[in-house]
């Protein structure tokens, strides 16, 4: 007997670590349902700050700025690290010094979708960001990391080299504003459903089961998210 199907589109951006952290959350709700349900994952373009220079800015003073203080971003990154720590994850903000601007990353994920490889791409930019402090504004790194997650060489530099495959991106970007997609994570279940935000593991659990049973689950809100004006991550 088939197992129902369950499709998961997710906008996030890679310097997003509530998008890292529900990553976490989403991966163990589908661990726990793998009996249950077949699952397809799709990661889809959005930047926190498209307007950030190529050449990325210090990321200290571009967060403290936007969160208003060294105090707030001390502080706020003191608590996103201890939550990611509860999900295995262990962010070393003091190791990354570029907030960079991250198109090229978003290009390198959506050309790693063509070869079945988007989900080790996507893994491997946040790792790359929060975990091993890697400077994604250089091509040079963009591409050692997706490759080392799989993707080769010669796709990851023609995509770099494709301004067509930029142009979608941006467009793709563009479509998600258009469905009033402000912050992220934001998860697109089965193309009907939307939950906003890093949900719990077991609300991701509760959410599955209820659509599959066709009931609307009402958690499209009240998850942890980083938004475009926030000031919060």
């Amino acid at each position: 007997m088939n197992k129902p199907k369950i499709k998961v589109d997710i906008v996030s951006d890679v310097v997003c670590p509530w998008c890292y952290i529900g990553k976490r959350r989403l991966e163990k709700a589908i661990d726990k349902l793998a009996t249950e349900y077949d699952f397809e994952l799709e990661y889809h373009p959005f930047e926190l700050n498209p307007q950030m220079p190529e050449s990325g800015a210090n990321q200290r003073a571009y967060l403290a700025a936007k969160f208003g203080s060294d105090e707030r971003y001390e502080q706020i990154t003191r608590q996103t690290t201890q939550t990611a720590a509860t999900e295995g994850l262990a962010f070393a903000f003091d190791k990354q010094q570029v907030s960079p601007n991250t198109r090229k990353a978003h290009v390198l994920i959506q050309q790693a979708r063509t070869v079945g490889k988007q989900l080790e791409v996507t893994e491997g930019f946040f790792k790359a960001y929060f975990i091993d402090g890697i400077d994604l504004s250089k091509n040079e790194n963009l591409v050692a990391v997706a490759v080392q997650a799989g993707l080769s060489r010669a796709l990851a530099e023609e995509a770099l080299a494709d301004e067509n495959l930029v142009m979608q991106v941006s467009l793709a970007e563009q479509e998600m504003y258009k469905l009033g997609i402000t912050g992220v994570p934001f998860y697109i279940i089965n193309n009907r459903y939307g939950v906003s935000g890093a949900q719990a593991s077991e609300t991701f659990v509760e959410a599955f089961r209820e659509i599959v049973q066709s009931q609307e689950a009402d958690i499209t809100s009240g998850g942890e998210a980083c938004d475009v004006d926030g000031r919060n991550c």
